[in-house]
């Protein structure tokens, strides 16, 4: 078997073959940075890492590039309303050019709580205003842009299979249009080029054939991914958000300028719903991952958390569930441990890990997996070695994890000990009050063949 991943433009499992071998080039989409990433935004940059893992595994080289939106960005997908680096500086009372700073910086620190590799690209749209005025360029001079009073729009009506990606219903949305088009054409059709309103001055906007004014969105990601991987590469990522406007549009002007669909592979993560919705920057109401730092909970426990479903399929996020994966954590963890310095991996449990990993990056069984060979009666040496090679994809940092039973305050290990004691005696009923005591002082106590393992109780 090979590495099979589900193409979003295919709408099926596909066999992946790099167009360059042993190339791979990556894409993906990165953060606009208006605000700070939630829990929901960095579900997706696990599930890149991830697959950028499995690809190195397989034995690719893998080019990694992932886009900065520090401007374009408007608040509606209709290319109407104001664009979110103003609104996030009018909100915090910095200049645009400082809440790119300090979200970009943000996000960077939380890819690393996360143990995400960073790209070896990072490009900001800003920074590449003059390529992003090349590619409108072109898409104007073969046929595909007209002005209106605020703007140059790509021209859908030019693309016959404009949508593909996205399945979208054109006559569908042009008949069930409400909302004013003003001098659009069609509701598909979208900005490449914003003028900035008469009599006023923007933060951030630029001299263009075309007028004074900034980019729309997409473009940023076509000019920038055709100047680091080429007019036509490997994978093309994102959030399945992106799938019927960012990435539909991303390919629409790719079609036009260089006669490619872009990416030979379209990846797309799952939303993670919070009480069934999504979650979402704009609405202000959102969780952090400081905010389950603040109550306890390592990031990586998160990271196991998303390894609990597939990448593509919709994740509900709930504290107790958090719970849960943060004590399976724990678990492997201490397992890892406590099997002391490693020796060969087992190519049984290598040769199933592999096929799992080839079967659409399926961490859910993976994980079942690990459980599998931590109960096995192989030789310790042998699972840890096996446990360190399945994490060159899981990526929960097992090799570098030491137990930090030396933050428990003494008071904490003496009661364990009297606990223990009790349990060797058999008197489960003090042993018991003396695991509730530990508990309500804000700890837990998990026991285990090498003796009872201490650490913070996460707080709901």
């Amino acid at each position: 078997m090979t590495l099979h991943l589900f193409d979003t433009y295919a709408r099926q499992e596909r066999p992946f073959t790099p167009l360059a071998p042993p190339q791979v080039r990556l894409y993906a989409c990165g953060p606009t940075v208006y605000n700070y990433q939630h829990i929901g935004n960095l579900r997706t940059y696990i599930f890149e890492d991830i697959l950028r893992r499995a690809l190195e595994y397989s034995g690719y080289a893998v080019h990694h590039v992932v886009n900065i939106t520090d401007v374009g960005h408007l608040t509606s997908d209709a290319d109407t309303g104001e664009d979110k680096m103003e609104a996030g500086a009018r909100r915090t009372g910095l200049m645009a050019w400082e809440i790119a700073e300090r979200y970009i910086a943000d996000f960077a620190e939380k890819l690393k709580w996360l143990n995400v590799r960073p790209p070896h690209v990072w490009c900001r749209a800003t920074d590449h205003i003059r390529e992003q005025i090349a590619v409108i360029a072109a898409i104007e001079e073969k046929g595909y842009a007209y002005r209106t009073d605020d703007g140059l729009y790509f021209d859908t009506s030019r693309l016959s299979d404009y949508g593909h990606l996205a399945r979208l219903d054109i006559e569908g949305l042009q008949g069930g249009q409400r909302v004013d088009l003003g001098q659009k054409r069609r509701v598909t059709d979208f900005a490449l080029w914003k003028f900035s309103p008469a009599g006023t001055q923007r933060q951030m906007e630029w001299d263009s054939p075309w007028g004074r004014g900034f980019p729309g969105w997409h473009i940023e990601c076509t000019a920038m991914a055709a100047k680091y991987l080429g007019p036509y590469f490997d994978i093309h990522c994102g959030g399945e958000d992106h799938i019927p406007v960012h990435h539909t549009n991303e390919i629409a002007q790719a079609q036009a300028c260089y006669d490619t669909r872009l990416a030979e592979f379209w990846l797309h993560g799952a939303f993670l719903q919070l009480d069934g919705e999504k979650m979402s920057k704009s609405s202000g109401d959102f969780l952090r991952l400081e905010s389950l730092v603040e109550k306890g909970y390592d990031p990586l426990a998160y990271r196991f958390f998303c390894l609990g479903a597939r990448y593509r399929a919709k994740l509900s996020f709930g504290w107790e569930s958090l719970a849960g994966a943060a004590t399976a954590l724990d678990r492997l963890r201490t397992a890892a441990h406590a099997y002391g310095a490693p020796s060969v991996p087992d190519d049984r449990y290598v040769a199933a890990f592999k096929e799992r990993v080839e079967d659409d990056l399926n961490m859910p069984r993976v994980l079942a997996l690990c459980w599998e060979l931590v109960a096995d009666d192989l030789p310790a040496a042998a699972k840890k070695a096996t446990l360190l090679h399945f994490d060159q994809v899981m990526g929960l940092g097992l090799a570098k994890w030491t137990p930090r039973e030396a933050d428990i305050p003494d008071a904490i290990h003496a009661l364990a000990q009297q606990r223990q004691q009790a349990r060797v005696a058999k008197d489960w009923a003090t042993a018991d009050a003396l695991r509730a005591k530990i508990a309500a002082a804000g700890y837990e106590i998990e026991d285990t063949p090498q003796g009872p393992h201490i650490r913070p109780r996460p707080t709901a």
